[in-house]
């Protein structure tokens, strides 16, 4: 039986997308049309989310072997926000399975601390009450906190919505789990050691991955390429979806052929 749910789609090198918190991988419509004539396009939906059944108290490493198990032999590995966590650790725990690194609004180190941007902690322990409260409602709120500031929210939020909403709502437990390892990962320096293709993406009016982490990253990981997409918030590959495919072939093209795996 399979852990998780896998969607196939195009032909040619092995790409997989990795959704966010809350979230399945229906989102991934917006832009999937403009990848399968190129690409494999692997669509998974994490653990309790979507269409794969859940998996109670995994912690990051395990959510990254458990797709590790079922994700194909080579592949780039693009995640949006707590997916480009999971993909990091991936990356982390079996760099010869991937043939580079996509983050999207994504952080090795989602909370604030003293000299680091990021969620106020604060932010996420609400997230927390919230969610053995009413948990739809939870999810609806994280949605519109992702288009927020971004001049087309409320058509981001809708776009958001109509996806996720098309599949069964997350387990309770996943989504908590989910809010636990943002709350608690840290992998800034791990990260440092990542030596694949690896291109970093960001939203300028990001207010959960401020756009400050960029630079932050780019110290940290000086061989790494990063993008800020003026016009979005937590979402830019829907609010700018033309120019994201056009950073995100252009990176596919050039770095990560199978051969270049190390």
């Amino acid at each position: 039986m399979a852990l998780c749910d896998w969607q196939s789609y195009g032909q040619g090198p092995d790409l997989v997308l990795i959704h966010g918190w809350g979230m399945n991988s229906a989102v991934w419509s917006l832009i999937l049309p403009y990848l399968t004539a190129n690409y494999r396009v692997h669509c998974v939906d994490l653990p309790g989310f979507g269409l794969s059944p859940a998996q109670p108290g995994l912690d990051l490493e395990q959510l990254a072997q458990v797709l590790l198990k079922e994700s194909p032999a080579q592949a780039t590995w693009l995640g949006w926000s707590l997916g480009g966590l999971v993909a990091t650790q991936a990356a982390l725990l079996a760099p010869h399975r991937l043939t580079g690194l996509v983050t999207v609004a994504s952080s090795p180190k989602f909370v604030a601390e003293p000299g680091w941007r990021g969620i106020k902690p604060a932010v996420l322990n609400a997230f927390a009450s919230q969610l053995e409260q009413d948990f739809s409602l939870t999810v609806e709120r994280f949605m519109a906190l992702q288009a927020m500031g971004s001049p087309t929210a409320k058509k981001d939020i809708k776009a958001l919505k109509q996806a996720v909403f098309s599949r069964p709502a997350p387990d309770p437990q996943a989504l908590a789990d989910g809010l636990q390892i943002l709350a608690s990962a840290d992998l800034r320096q791990a990260c440092q050691s990542i030596r694949l293709p690896w291109l970093r993406l960001y939203g300028r009016l990001d207010g959960l991955v401020p756009v400050a982490v960029a630079g932050q990253m780019d110290a940290w990981v000086p061989h790494s390429p990063s993008e800020v997409f003026a016009h979005s918030a937590h979402a830019p590959f829907v609010t700018e979806p033309d120019g994201v495919i056009d950073r995100l072939t252009a990176f596919l093209a050039t770095n990560c052929r199978p051969d270049c795996a190390r």
